[in-house]
């Protein structure tokens, strides 16, 4: 099963220096029907102005990821970590028993993010915070594999969280099909994040995205069709 994910009917917050994309119920943007799906809570598509940006805040019993698209994202937290992450760079953070963080734009250029949080399957674990300067060739044309459970012992993913969930992310160029297996008990969620492709016959175009559910897709592009899929186990 898959259902298509229209992004212009998707909740929105625009605040001057942020315009956000609410793939589930955030901040004002608040629809009982749409609060999650599985263990992916909250999938914000973040555009922030330079010099602009969330200030310290505080998360806690929550796995964060934050993967770039344009720009510059500076991050800084209560545990002494200090980086910038450019293009196709990801960073995390199991905010366990709480960490405070800001995330801030002070490039030239605006910031276009995905802000990723999962639901952990362990509560109270001592905070940690990583990033990845992966190479933005290793997802052309091929599935990168990004993010996998602690306990994943056969997943090749630098990002290890506590949850059941696998992350990846591709870039596939016309000409170029991708598969991608959901099998019996899984469920996916796709987000394309630019240009467009034809899965399993639905055109899905930036920003939109599926929901899929034991079912194999099969992604046929149109330009450079870059997406972000994050697969886990199915709701019951």
């Amino acid at each position: 099963m898959i259902r298509y994910i229209d992004s212009k009917k998707m909740g929105r917050g625009m605040h001057g220096w942020l315009d956000s994309h609410f793939h589930f119920s955030f901040a004002d943007y608040h629809n009982p029907s749409n609060m999650q799906f599985g263990v992916l809570r909250v999938l914000n598509d973040d555009m922030v102005n330079p010099g602009t940006g969330f200030d310290t805040h505080s998360h806690a019993n929550m796995e964060i990821i934050s993967y770039v698209i344009d720009g510059e994202l500076a991050h800084a937290d209560s545990m002494g970590n200090r980086h910038t992450l450019t293009r196709g760079q990801v960073q995390y953070m199991s905010a366990g028993t709480g960490v405070s963080h800001s995330e801030h734009n002070l490039g030239g250029g605006m910031l276009r993010f995905l802000q990723i949080w999962i639901l952990p399957d362990t509560k109270g674990v001592t905070p940690n915070y990583g990033d990845f300067r992966f190479a933005f060739a290793d997802r052309e044309n091929r599935w990168l594999s990004i993010a996998t459970s602690i306990g994943n012992s056969q997943s090749s993913a630098p990002i290890k969280i506590h949850a059941d969930i696998n992350v990846y992310a591709a870039v596939a160029e016309s000409g170029h099909t991708l598969e991608f297996p959901v099998l019996s008990g899984r469920q996916a969620y796709l987000v394309m994040i630019e240009d467009k492709a034809i899965i399993n016959g639905i055109a899905t175009y930036t920003r939109d995205a599926l929901e899929i559910v034991e079912e194999n897709i099969l992604v046929e592009p149109e330009g450079s069709a870059h997406m972000l899929v994050i697969e886990m186990a199915k709701e019951v």
